[in-house]
């Protein structure tokens, strides 16, 4: 199966990743970090006033893109009401340490399991080997078994675990994981 990957540039587009990314977060995050937490971090960071300010940041603008299975090319369907996206994945070249910094890989539940992880590792790992970094890295929540599993089975690599205080009362608890950009 092939994976696609379709660059987010209009305002259209934005508005649709911010409707997916609420989708995907409201479907997966609370059992993890609860609820409230949750939708908190939609509002933060998955919200269409969030995805504009990043992408609009002068130092670390995210690049965002929609993750497109094109086997499910054509009209929305009930099982698949995006039709043929499947989630989105975003993240920032960052010069000072020669690295891309995956911000978000998130797939649709009917998605996961399908190899389109793997996928967009593999797409930043081949924009990264172009803009002549040296590592990709990624920040992933501690309890996350199914994402540590599959950044693992990748080449990644937890070299450190950090706490960050993101307001609210609510925290962060994750792994730094990083993985060298493949040479070919």
């Amino acid at each position: 199966m092939a994976t696609e990957f379709q660059p987010v540039r209009t305002e259209k587009q934005q508005e649709t990743l911010a409707k997916l990314a609420e989708e995907i977060w409201i479907e997966y995050w609370p059992a993890l970090i609860g609820e409230d937490q949750t939708r908190y971090m939609v509002d933060r960071f998955q919200s269409l006033a969030a995805i504009r300010r990043d992408m609009a940041a002068l130092h670390h603008a995210y690049e965002y893109w929609f993750v497109i299975d094109p086997d499910l090319a054509g009209k929305p369907t009930d099982r698949h009401p995006w039709g043929p996206i499947v989630g989105y994945t975003g993240g920032y070249s960052e010069p000072e340490t020669n690295r891309f910094f995956i911000s978000k890989i998130y797939l649709l539940g009917s998605a996961r399991g399908r190899g389109h992880a793997r996928r967009a590792i593999e797409h930043y790992d081949e924009l990264s080997r172009q803009r002549g970094h040296r590592a990709l890295y990624l920040t992933v929540n501690k309890g996350n078994a199914l994402g540590i599993r599959a950044y693992e089975g990748t080449g990644f690599k937890a070299i450190e675990a950090v706490v960050n205080d993101i307001g609210q009362g609510f925290v962060m608890d994750d792994y730094i994981m990083e993985k060298p950009v493949t040479t070919r």
